[in-house]
């Protein structure tokens, strides 16, 4: 017998399999803020027999959302002044109504009952303002709604809360129910994407810092106009230049803190907004700032004096107002200049 056959046989160890690589998870989809402001409510509704909903026909809500909740559920019809009349009435007896309608007929058509009804009395009535700025910009120019800001910080008593994406919905829906007296809630039409991951959370009635910046400050509302803001900081970024980018969710009550310290330690604000140039975003802070610091520029982006141009999609629309990263940049650089 030989040598080799009296040893064993070798075997050759098996190495494991490697694990399986999971299937990428497609991110969810950005939902539009309307649908978010709905759950939300019907939440609130759930939690609190004294929360109504009142409906303008808007096709928002349908009857499986209701179930149990149907008799706190009313729809008025397509007649806005009754709907904020009987919002005040439900609200003077305890209530907790909120009423959806669209934001150009919140502040244009039912004027004088938020003035007199709901502003003049402080009753906690929640106004869901949907379709606002360009975002129903297919309708045309009877649906546009970009006088909402200068009409509602108007009023007294009034608080304005602009969410900037589905999360921050979710926060200002919840802070409307808490805060006293009226609350005009602006929302969009469309889905629009979420803001970065990390950010600070919204409070309302504080400037939310989306980044930190010592060259200029851009002041921002609404979904559209911050992401631009966004978009311009990096390309300024790119350029060597520190670009401040604040969330203005509030404009009513303004963070005053907020926007005196931006003047004193940046070159000034460039401001963004769906809204005419006059009256909204732009005009309250330089009514702020000048006011404390009259050498602080401040500098405007929204859509000119006069009738936005145009009809189509929502971010077409935007582009051919002038609400563009391009036009943030023309401002910033203007004031890097001290033009």
């Amino acid at each position: 017998m030989s040598l080799t056959e009296t040893m064993p046989a070798r075997t050759v160890a098996q190495a494991p399999a490697p694990p399986a690589r999971p299937e990428p998870v497609a991110p969810e989809p950005p939902r539009p803020n309307r649908e978010v402001y709905r759950d939300e409510l019907l939440g609130l509704m759930r939690a609190d027999p004294r929360v109504v909903c009142l409906d303008s026909d808007t096709g928002l809500f349908n009857p499986v959302d209701w179930a149990e909740l149907a008799p706190r559920y009313v729809n008025v019809g397509i007649a806005e002044q009754n709907l904020m009349g009987v919002a005040a009435g439900l609200a003077a007896t305890g209530r907790r109504p909120f009423v959806n309608t669209m934001a150009t007929f919140a502040t244009t058509r039912a004027l004088e009952s938020v003035k007199l009804d709901v502003a003049r009395t402080a009753l906690p009535v929640r106004i869901a303002a949907t379709h606002s700025g360009l975002a129903a910009g297919h309708l045309g120019a009877t649906h546009h709604s970009l006088e909402d800001l200068a009409v509602m910080r108007l009023l007294p008593n009034m608080t304005i809360l602009v969410p900037a994406d589905a999360e921050q919905t979710r926060t200002m829906v919840r802070a409307a129910d808490a805060l006293p007296g009226p609350v005009y809630l602006r929302l969009g039409r469309g889905a629009t994407p979420a803001l970065p991951p990390g950010v600070e959370p919204a409070v309302p009635g504080r400037a939310q810092t989306l980044r930190r910046g010592t060259d200029v400050t851009l002041v921002a509302t609404g979904p559209y106009p911050v992401l631009r803001a966004l978009e311009a900081a990096d390309r300024l970024a790119a350029e060597g230049v520190s670009a401040r980018v604040l969330n203005m969710h509030t404009i009513k009550p303004l963070d005053e803190e907020a926007l005196l310290a931006a003047a004193r330690t940046t070159a000034g604000l460039v401001t963004v907004e769906e809204h005419w140039v006059r009256g909204g975003l732009g005009s309250a802070v330089a009514e702020v700032v000048s006011g404390a610091r009259p050498c602080a520029p401040v500098l405007r982006v929204g859509v000119a004096d006069a009738f936005a141009v145009g009809s189509g999609g929502h971010e077409h629309l935007l582009a051919r107002n002038g609400i563009t990263t391009e036009a943030i940049l023309d401002r910033a650089h203007r004031l890097l200049a001290g033009e």
